[in-house]
């Protein structure tokens, strides 16, 4: 049995890695905050202003809502540069991601029984080449639609409720009760959910795999209901947040990819 003092620096040493990984988890999650400080200082300016695009505008369900489209930064974190383009005869908004993270997010709020359809659409010139999802350190994707859930925190592990008072402190808002990602990955087969290796509370769901559909425009209406279903078990609570996210930080790579406009539709 060790000493006394080897238990203290075990314990000490255990602690400073837990507050290491809350810290890192804590960035991924602020991407899908209910609420949010105004980042525009921290933005990189495309038009100057993301939610004054053309793009914006059609990716709101009311034309009042565009300006609620903002980027976010993280913590410690280099942006991406989010730009608006026209590409081959879409509204897009272009991202170059270079050892960075970042997203735009706009907030809305959609009761559970209102919950229908999310529209998108993206285009990727190239995978990732090191890009894995299933390894913590490796888990970049050159695109991302992220999704955010109100629901019962009480169900939160010990750990999850440390990165959502940590989360508090460091933005004022607290973090979601969950998290859905749609995800393009290397290797995962369509239809897999990849739980992040930081917090059951951010869900992947693997809608694209692999090279075969490089280079082209993809378009997808997803029933988010179900989809939140299959990743979390559960019903979900309201839609709080929508976001568009690239990164490329932990891999330390570079890649550009574009967006079509995204938005929550009810009705054909």
């Amino acid at each position: 049995m060790g000493t006394l003092g080897d238990v203290a620096m075990n314990l000490l040493f255990n602690l400073r890695a837990l507050q290491r990984g809350l810290m890192v988890g804590a960035a991924l999650l602020l991407a899908a905050c209910a609420t949010q400080r105004d980042t525009a200082s921290s933005a990189p300016s495309a038009n100057d202003d993301p939610a004054a695009s053309l793009w914006a505008l059609a990716s709101t369900t009311h034309p009042a809502a565009a300006a609620h489209w903002k980027h976010q930064a993280f913590p410690g974190k280099r942006s991406n540069r989010y730009q608006y383009a026209w590409v081959d005869g879409r509204h897009a908004m272009a991202v170059a991601a270079t050892s960075s993270i970042s997203m735009l997010r706009q907030v809305v709020r959609v009761e559970p029984p209102e919950l229908d359809r999310v529209r998108f659409s993206w285009k990727v010139p190239k995978l990732i080449d090191s890009a894995d999802l299933n390894v913590r350190e490796h888990a970049d994707s050159p695109v991302r639609v992220v999704l955010a859930f109100e629901g019962d925190r009480s169900k939160f592990s010990a750990r999850d409720a440390m990165l959502s008072e940590l989360a508090h402190a460091l933005t004022g808002e607290p973090m979601p009760y969950a998290t859905l990602m749609y995800v393009w990955d290397n290797r995962a087969a369509p239809g897999t959910v990849v739980t992040s290796k930081r917090t059951s509370r951010i869900r992947k769901l693997v809608i694209e795999s692999g090279p075969h559909k490089l280079n082209q425009w993809l378009d997808y209406e997803r029933d988010v209901r179900a989809d939140f279903e299959k990743a979390f078990g559960e019903a979900p609570g309201a839609l709080v947040s929508i976001g568009i996210m690239t990164d490329t930080d932990n891999t330390e790579s570079s890649t550009t990819a574009w967006y079509g406009p995204v938005r929550h539709v009810r009705g054909r």
